[in-house]
């Protein structure tokens, strides 16, 4: 059978639609000897009928495999430089308890961006000296949270939320460590919405200089508004300033744009010196390394990256005459994503006519058992995601097909394109790869379901980690019960 007509350029067809393509999955997923999906030798429907579906399955040795491969790559790439790297996992791609516990065994620190998030990493026992908090709109009672707690670092994102910090650092009687977050307008090849370096979004600093501050009588206070924050920062004895911080965006794949924001930065560093008469010792090269969800996606290893931006660290700080700071990354998306696949039972399918140039061609829509409330980037980030028959293997045709959930929306979709076996029916399991990081995270109550619970499997056994939300979860806020 050929290609469909409907699939994307992208999207082959399959010469075995029960393959599995090893970049979207974890190290411990595989085709079991009666061809179910197994983890870790856990079949998925002794998973199901354990746990039910929806679930989020997450391998926690493949998580800690590349929480180490991060920290392992940065520390040996940098070790002549700084000493070594800070790495943070970035909480808000999947956080828990558990799963804040694995961050600091493997000897990462935690980047979180809330008061719930620090909670967490509190009940976990995350040291606060490792945590660092970010967010744009940071409130009293967070940044109050975040002193008393003695984070190792803030990460400030406005010349008003420096204010805001210095007057709460000075009511408290402490100090806060601060890290400047710049836009170094680097676009990074990605979606719109997730791509945050660039100065017209809500996020950071800029350093353009034609974006000046107003100041006494409507002139310009030095420069621009990160030059404006140094500034501030230094002269406030309540603030600590460490250093700077970026983030280009997320889902990027290739190098240039880290090492273009890791130059424009160390210059703005020069600069300070220059200035101001001070090194800053940090400077946080923010995260955002992409993964495989599907196909067309061909991520980078850490070795390669780190490598990469070390080489253009150790050259821009020879030009500058630069110390190299101690460097720091905010990997969260590529240590998670792949670690996790979502499990859905399918229901209802039919099939579409759909008229094309080439004549009428056939859809099979399979709807599953959840749906945009546990994966809402397909409808936030237009995100491509694939799928594969988890419970047998079977030597039927593949039809595209198009994987949707069961809300009340049409844009309710899971999978916008894949070829799945055409026998696909009511009863068998669908999994979806690479769902770890930004599914449960996003997870909402819409039609009022209960969000999935996350099981993660370790040495063979299986465990849950976040229980499943019930209908009395649901009821319980509602105070007209």
């Amino acid at each position: 059978m050929a290609a469909s007509p409907l699939a994307p350029a992208w999207l082959s067809y399959p010469a075995d639609a029960n393959a599995l393509r090893p970049l979207e999955w974890a190290s411990g997923v595989a085709r079991g000897a009666d061809g179910q999906l197994e983890v870790q030798g856990i079949p998925v429907s002794a998973l199901q009928e354990r746990f039910g579906t929806p679930l989020y399955v997450l391998d926690e040795d493949d998580f800690r495999a590349r929480a180490r491969a991060f920290k392992q790559a940065y520390g040996a790439a940098f070790a002549d430089l700084c000493g070594g790297v800070d790495v943070y996992y970035a909480g808000k791609a999947f956080l828990s308890i558990e799963v804040a516990r694995w961050v600091t065994e493997e000897g990462l620190r935690l980047d979180t961006s809330s008061g719930g998030e620090l909670a967490v990493a509190r009940r976990a026992g995350v040291p606060a000296a490792n945590l660092g908090l970010h967010g744009n709109n940071k409130s009293v009672a967070e940044l109050e949270t975040a002193l008393q707690m003695g984070l190792g670092r803030i990460i400030v994102d406005s010349l008003d939320e420096l204010e805001r910090l210095g007057a709460v650092a000075t009511r408290l009687g402490r100090t806060a460590n601060v890290m400047l977050r710049l836009t170094p307008g680097v676009h990074a090849h990605t979606h719109e919405f997730i791509a945050t370096a660039h100065e017209d979004q809500k996020f950071g600093l800029s350093m353009a200089e034609g974006d000046t501050v107003p100041g006494a009588g409507g002139t310009a206070e030095g420069g621009s508004p990160a030059a404006v924050a140094v500034t501030r920062a230094l002269r406030h004895p309540g603030i600590n300033l460490l250093g700077l911080h970026c983030h280009i965006g997320s889902q990027i794949f290739e190098p240039e744009g880290f090492a273009l924001a890791a130059e424009r930065l160390l210059a703005f560093l020069a600069g300070v010196r220059d200035t101001h008469g001070v090194e800053l010792p940090e400077l946080d090269l923010g995260g955002g390394y992409g993964i495989a969800y599907t196909e067309q996606d061909t991520p980078r290893e850490p070795a390669e990256l780190a490598a990469a931006m070390a080489a253009v660290v150790r050259s821009a700080c020879a030009r500058l005459g630069l110390a190299v700071p101690r460097i720091s990354i905010e990997p969260g998306r590529a240590i998670v994503g792949p670690t996790t696949f979502t499990l859905y039972e399918a229901g209802v399918r039919k099939t579409v006519a759909v008229d094309t140039e080439t004549g009428t061609v056939e859809r099979r829509y399979v709807a599953v058992d959840g749906g945009m409330s546990d994966n809402a980037r397909p409808v936030l980030y237009d995100a491509d995601y694939t799928a594969v028959l988890a419970s047998r293997v079977t030597d039927a045709e593949p039809i595209v097909s198009r994987v949707v959930g069961k809300h009340c929306e049409s844009g309710d979709i899971v999978v916008r394109d894949v070829y799945l076996p055409e026998d696909v029916a009511a009863g068998d399991l669908i999994a979806v790869p690479a769902t770890g990081a930004y599914c449960w995270a996003l997870a909402s109550n819409y039609n009022y379901l209960g969000r999935p619970a996350v099981v993660a499997v370790r040495n063979g056994q299986a465990r849950l980690i976040i229980r499943r939300e019930t209908e009395e979860d649901l009821l319980a806020r509602d105070m007209g019960a």
